[in-house]
């Protein structure tokens, strides 16, 4: 059921993309950029430093993720906010 969940975010992912993501000021908000932390937030294995560096570098995104339901589910997950604790992201208060 997993990899089923992991194939179809990456799905999404790639549709995401596809539209095209809005750019931030210093970032390009690419949610395939945090791939690497899939299996951590999917199992709760520890996150790797790429993960760990690739969140912090998407931070400045992470309402617009938490905003978009197909990323929404994964963005705000229990695993999604160990994983943002081990890597010492603090998650953003996003306006409605």
């Amino acid at each position: 059921m997993k990899k089923l969940l992991a194939v179809i975010a990456l799905q999404l992912l790639v549709a995401e993309l596809v539209v095209g993501m809005t750019q931030s000021v210093a970032v390009t908000c690419e949610p395939t950029q945090l791939m690497s932390c899939l299996k951590p937030i999917l199992n709760g294995t520890p996150p790797p430093s790429k993960c760990c560096r690739k969140l912090k570098e998407q931070k400045p995104c992470m309402c617009r993720y938490m905003k978009d339901p197909s990323l929404a589910k994964y963005v705000k997950s229990p695993g999604a906010k160990k994983v943002a604790k081990a890597c010492h992201v603090t998650v953003p208060k996003c306006k409605s």
